[in-house]
């Protein structure tokens, strides 16, 4: 890619993840354009939507969180609580604009369907969850145990809680504390030997 149309991307990624941190009203292309120092027509040659510009955003947090997974030397429930206190730092870090990730499709759908900006926050945590779930004598909950992180680790909820009173080490330490428990009470309620057994990503 030209080092002016990476420029002019990247540009426009900033921009939406700006108004949509101080916007309290419905932000268009147009605007984010404008914000970005850019035409409405370069943004479209870019993005053919918001939500299009949205999804590269969430993708590119989660490649922070992925390559912040890769460097741990840690494993298990000690690595999976350092990679979710990581996520709860970048979601305090870009606020509001990763609170408009919404979508009428349920996680495990878009997951299983490999929608893109889902994959690095997958490739993150699949390991951390696996090794925790051996950890804790359990069996491997594939992509329910994501489902699992993804229903705690809302960017919504988790600035709703910040909001509610509590700082960030104290709502990152109830939510891996919640995320434990929800391991546990998920794989007592699963199938019976021969009744079915976890789907599986494979990242990558």
């Amino acid at each position: 890619m030209r080092s002016d149309t990476e420029r002019n991307r990247r540009q426009l990624i900033k921009a939406a993840a700006r108004l949509f941190e101080d916007s309290p009203t419905q932000v268009s292309l147009a605007d984010i354009a404008k914000q970005a120092e850019v035409s409405t027509a370069t943004a479209y040659r870019h993005f053919s939507s918001v939500e299009e510009i949205l999804h590269a955003f969430r993708s590119q947090v989660g490649s922070e969180l992925c390559e912040f997974s890769a460097r741990q030397t840690t494993t298990g429930l000690v690595k999976l609580e350092a990679v979710s206190r990581f996520w709860v730092s970048l979601v305090l870090e870009h606020g509001g604009a990763m609170a408009q990730m919404r979508s009428h499709r349920g996680y495990l759908e878009r997951l299983r369907e490999g929608t893109g900006y889902l994959a690095p926050q997958a490739e993150a945590l699949a390991e951390p969850l696996r090794q925790t779930a051996e950890e804790l004598g359990l069996a491997d909950l594939g992509d329910e145990a994501l489902y699992l992180w993804n229903t705690l680790f809302d960017p919504r909820d988790i600035l709703d809680l910040i909001k509610s009173g509590r700082n960030e080490d104290e709502a990152a330490t109830r939510l891996v504390a919640a995320l434990r428990g929800a391991l546990i009470g998920w794989s007592a309620a699963t199938d019976p030997p021969g009744g079915g057994s976890a789907h599986r990503i494979v990242p990558g």
